[in-house]
C-alpha cells in the first residue's frame, strides 16, 4: 500500500468512527442538545478556523459532519492527502467533542488533560514571543524503552520545548515519575490517536487569536502556522494508518513528521522524515523545523529550562523553604564601580541548606552587584523582576514573589542531586550577564542566611525600594520626552504595536516604560523603539502626531492611529496575550474588566474567551480593549471616558490584587474611599440589571456620568 492509500484508509477510520460516535451521542441525548466545548470563544474550533461553521448544537456538528467528509477526494494528488489529512484532524476534534457533549469534563479523573482552554492558548502567547518557547513536538505511540522516553521527553523539555504526549509514552513517563502539566510543559494529550483534535484546536485558536485570521480562510489558518507555529512530529513504530492521515494534517500545517518506522513508510524532503535512531530525534526534529537553541551553560547540578516555570513544590516535597512572609529575605540589586567588583564572585554568609533541619523555613537574602560603563540605576528594579523567572528555571526550585516578599523552595530531589545556595548565586550570575551583557560588563552576588545580617540588611533594601518607588510615582506621561514601542508580539500578531508609557504598561503585563527603557539601551535594534512626544493632537485622548507615525510605521502601514486613554476612539489593539479584557456594559453605562484566568460569567453575558474574540489580532475594536492588570489602577486608564470611575463589574480575585492601588487613585481623582466595596464582582452577581441595582444602592459613581454610546 502506498502512502497515498494509507493517508486514505486512515482519514477513513477516522472519519467512520467519528460518525458512529457522533449518531451514538445523537441517539441519547437528542439533535438539538447543546455543543459546547469549556472556555472557549471559538466553538468547535477546528471546524470553524477551516469551515467558517459556529458549532453550538449537535445538529450543527451533524451538518459540518457532511463538510469534513466532502474533503476526502480520492485523486493522486499531494493536494488531496492535505485535504484528507485535515479531515482527519477535523474527524479527531468530532470524537472528542462528543465526549464533551455527554460530560461538561469527561477527562476529570483520569491524567489527560484533553481540551485546552482559551487561556491556555493565551498564556503561551509571551513565552512564544520571547523565544522561552521556541517550539512544540507532539510525541506519539511508545518508545522502545521507558528510558528511552525518559530521555526524549526530557530532552526536549530542557531544551524549552512544549512536549504533548498521545499513547502509551504517557504510562511510560508515569512510570519514570516525570512531573507532567500544562504548567511544566509536558502534556498527557489523551491515551487515543484522536486526542491530536485537542493540539490542532489549540493551533488553529493561535492563528485566530494571534494573527487574525478569519474563520473559513483554510490558506490563511495553514500559511500562518507554516510561518508562525513551529511545531513537529515523533511518531514511533508501529505506525499505523490513522496516525500516517493525522501526520498528513501536520505537514499541511507545515509541522514535519519524524518516525522511525521504516517499514511501509516513504520519505518525504524536509516533510516525512524516517530516523532509525531515536536517540537522533531532538536534532534531527530541530533541525527540520529550523529551530536554533540558545543555550546558557550554568554549572548546576540540576537541569535548567524555562519548561520548569511553573513547577510547583508541595510542602512534604520540600528541603528548604525561604520564606519572606515569615523572615527576613529579600532580592536586591546594586551598582558598583568595576573595582569594587570580581567578577563571578559567590559569596556566601551564613549555613547553606545542608545545614539546616529538612523541611525547616530559613531567611536569605541575595544581592547581585553590577558593573558595567552603560549601567542606570534604572535598571536594577528591571533586573530584580527576572530573579523569579531565573530562579524558577531550575528543576526542583520555586521562587515566587518579589522584593522583600519572596519565596524559595528547594525540592527534596534537587538537594539529594547537590543543589545548593551557591548555585542560585550561579543561576543569578549567568543569567545576569547573559541576558544583559551590554549593559554589565562584572558581575557577583552576595548571598546572606545569618538572621541578624539578613534583618539588617532587608531594612536597608527596605530604604532602596522606597526610593525608587518614590521615583516610579513621579514617572507620568507628562513628566518624560519619550516613549516606547513594543513589537515583540509580531512574531504571531504581524500588525499589533503596543506603546508604552509610563502609565500605561504594556497589555501582556510583562512590560514597563522602564523595561522598555532598558530593552532599547540593551538592543537598540530591538522591538522596543523611542517614540518621540512632541506633536500632541488631543491631550485628552491621548493622540499624538509621533504615535500615530510609529504605530504605521511599525505596523506596516495596517494601523493609521491610536490613543493612548480613550476605548471608544481609535484604541490601542491588541495581540491576544493581554492579561485582561475591558468592554462596555450598556445598563449601567460602565465598563467590565476581566481577566484571563477568571472562567465564570460576566454582566456581558460572556465569558473572558467569548469577550476575547472580539479583539486581539492586531485589530481595533472600540468598545472592548485589551490590557495589562496594574494599568485598571493607573489615571490614564480610560481617561477619555471618565477614568477608572467607569468600572462596574471585575472578578473579586482581580479586584483583590489591584484593590490598594485603585482605591488610592479613585481617592486622588475623585475623592471617593474605598471605590473597590462599589465595584461588583461575581460573588455580588453575573447579572446586567442586579448589577445596575446594586450600583444603585451603593452609589457608584459610573451613574452620574455622561453616556458612553
Amino acid at each position: 500500500m502506498g502512502l497515498f492509500d494509507r493517508v486514505f484508509a486512515g482519514a477513513d477510520d477516522m472519519l467512520a468512527k467519528a460518525e458512529q460516535d457522533l449518531s451514538a451521542a445523537i441517539d441519547e441525548l437528542g439533535i438539538d442538545a447543546p455543543m459546547v466545548m469549556p472556555d472557549t470563544g471559538y466553538f468547535l474550533a477546528c471546524i470553524y478556523a477551516y469551515t467558517g461553521r459556529k458549532v453550538a448544537k449537535l445538529s450543527d456538528l451533524k451538518e459540518a459532519f457532511d463538510d469534513v467528509k466532502a474533503l476526502c477526494t480520492r485523486e493522486q494528488k499531494t493536494e488531496d492527502i492535505f485535504k484528507n489529512g485535515i479531515a482527519t484532524a477535523i474527524a479527531a476534534e468530532i470524537i472528542e467533542a462528543v465526549k464533551y457533549a455527554k460530560s461538561p469534563n469527561p477527562y476529570e479523573d483520569s491524567i489527560y488533560h484533553g481540551h485546552f482552554s482559551d487561556a491556555e492558548v493565551r498564556e503561551l502567547g509571551v513565552p512564544l514571543v520571547t523565544q522561552e518557547i521556541p517550539g512544540f513536538v507532539v510525541i506519539i505511540g511508545a518508545a522502545k524503552s521507558d528510558d528511552e522516553a525518559f530521555e526524549l521527553i526530557k530532552g526536549y523539555q530542557s531544551r524549552g520545548i512544549f512536549v504533548f504526549l498521545i499513547g502509551d509514552i504517557i504510562d511510560q513517563a508515569q512510570r519514570k515519575n516525570i512531573s507532567m502539566g500544562f504548567a511544566v510543559r509536558v502534556v498527557p494529550t489523551g491515551k487515543d490517536i484522536w486526542s491530536v483534535g485537542h493540539i490542532i484546536s489549540l493551533v488553529v485558536r493561535a492563528a485566530m487569536i494571534f494573527g487574525a485570521v478569519q474563520p473559513g480562510d483554510w490558506d490563511a489558518v495553514n500559511e500562518y502556522t507554516f510561518k508562525r507555529i513551529f511545531a513537529f512530529v515523533n511518531a514511533f513504530a508501529p505506525v499505523d494508518d490513522i496516525t500516517v492521515a493525522c501526520g498528513g494534517g501536520a505537514i499541511a500545517m507545515g509541522f514535519p513528521v519524524i518516525t522511525n518506522d521504516e517499514n511501509n513508510m516513504w520519505r518525504v524532503p524536509k516533510s516525512l522524515i524516517i530516523q532509525p535512531d531515536t536517540s537522533d530525534f531532538i536534532e534531527t526534529s530541530l533541525e527540520a523545523r529550523d529551530i536554533k537553541i540558545k543555550v546558557t551553560n550554568i554549572d548546576i547540578p540540576v537541569a535548567f529550562s524555562n519548561a520548569f516555570e511553573g513547577e510547583i513544590i508541595r510542602k512534604k516535597d520540600t528541603h528548604v523553604d525561604i520564606d519572606g512572609s515569615r523572615l527576613d529575605c529579600f532580592e536586591l540589586v546594586r551598582t558598583k564601580q568595576a573595582h569594587e567588583i570580581e567578577d563571578h564572585s559567590i559569596i556566601l554568609e551564613g549555613p547553606d541548606i545542608d545545614e539546616i533541619e529538612p523541611g525547616s523555613k530559613m531567611c536569605a537574602g541575595f544581592i547581585v552587584e553590577v558593573a558595567g560603563k552603560n549601567m542606570q540605576s534604572d535598571f536594577e528594579p528591571v533586573f530584580e523582576r527576572r530573579f523569579h523567572n531565573f530562579v524558577n528555571c531550575a528543576e526542583g526550585v520555586m521562587h515566587t514573589g518579589q522584593r522583600d516578599l519572596i519565596r524559595i523552595r528547594v525540592s527534596l530531589s534537587a538537594f539529594e542531586a547537590g543543589f545548593r545556595l551557591k548555585h542560585i548565586g550561579e543561576i543569578l550570575y549567568a543569567k545576569v550577564k547573559s541576558e544583559y551583557e551590554s549593559v554589565i560588563d562584572k558581575c557577583q552576588v552576595r548571598i546572606y542566611t545569618d538572621p541578624a545580617k539578613c534583618k539588617e540588611l532587608r531594612a536597608e533594601a527596605n530604604e532602596v525600594y522606597d526610593a525608587r518607588d518614590a521615583r516610579l510615582m513621579a514617572l507620568t506621561d507628562e513628566s518624560v520626552d519619550q516613549f516606547y514601542t513594543c513589537i515583540l508580539c509580531q512574531s504571531f500578531s504581524p500588525s499589533h504595536v503596543c506603546i508604552v508609557t509610563p502609565e500605561r504598561l504594556g497589555l501582556c503585563g510583562a512590560v514597563s516604560w522602564l523595561d522598555a527603557k532598558a530593552t532599547f539601551e540593551l538592543d537598540p535594534n530591538g522591538p522596543s523603539q523611542i517614540v518621540t512626544k512632541n506633536s500632541l493632537i488631543d491631550e485628552r485622548l491621548g493622540a499624538y502626531e509621533d504615535v500615530n507615525e510609529a504605530v504605521s510605521k511599525y505596523s506596516h502601514g495596517a494601523l493609521e492611529k491610536v490613543t493612548l486613554y480613550s476605548i471608544m476612539e481609535d484604541p490601542m489593539t491588541s495581540c491576544g496575550c493581554f492579561e485582561c479584557i475591558c468592554g462596555i456594559e450598556p445598563f449601567s453605562n460602565g465598563v467590565v474588566i476581566v481577566n484571563r484566568e477568571h472562567t465564570g460569567m460576566t454582566p456581558l453575558g460572556m465569558t473572558f474567551s467569548e469577550m476575547a474574540s472580539m479583539t486581539g489580532g492586531g485589530v481595533q475594536t472600540p468598545g472592548f480593549m485589551g490590557h495589562g492588570k496594574h494599568f485598571i489602577a493607573s489615571k490614564k486608564f480610560m481617561r477619555a471616558e471618565g477614568g477608572p470611575a467607569r468600572i462596574v463589574w471585575m472578578p473579586k480575585a482581580l479586584k483583590e490584587i489591584v484593590h490598594d492601588k485603585l482605591n488610592a487613585t479613585a481617592k486622588d481623582l475623585y475623592g471617593i474611599d474605598d471605590f473597590c466595596s462599589m465595584i461588583g464582582d461575581e460573588t455580588v452577581t453575573e447579572d446586567a440589571e442586579a448589577l445596575l441595582e446594586h450600583l444603585g444602592t451603593v452609589g457608584h459613581p459610573v451613574l452620574e456620568m455622561e453616556p458612553l454610546l
